[in-house]
């Protein structure tokens, strides 16, 4: 299938992916005619990614399940493997979220400090 009907098959755009393919995720080949040209098992494949980003990994974290993207991820128990680099990932989410609630109070209180009383 054509990279158009690949995104109308996934629920996704063409542009992600053409970076799902820039990243190593997803593989074409190339018609006569220049057009990428995807295998029907690529709606899995796809699936699966935006499964893993959904969740809040990144396009690296994905790359590590490579060998896992074209199965049916959800029937599966979660491996050692995606519980570590989930956790991982979820610790670096945290630590975001604590830095921008402490800019965020500093902020609210130069507002308050700043402000008439009025």
């Amino acid at each position: 299938m054509r990279i158009g009907e690949l995104a109308t098959a996934t629920g996704t755009t063409v542009r992600a992916l053409r970076h799902y393919e820039q990243a190593g995720l997803l593989t074409s080949e190339r018609a006569a005619n220049g057009y990428r040209w995807f295998a029907a098992s690529a709606v899995t494949r796809v699936a699966n990614i935006r499964l893993f980003l959904d969740a809040g990994l990144t396009v690296e974290d994905v790359r590590v399940f490579l060998p896992c993207l074209d199965g049916d991820l959800r029937a599966q128990e979660p491996s050692a493997g995606f519980l570590r680099i989930a956790r991982a990932r979820l610790d670096v989410i945290d630590r975001r979220i604590a830095a921008q609630t402490a800019v965020r109070d500093r902020l609210a209180e130069a507002l308050r400090t700043a402000e008439p009383s009025g």
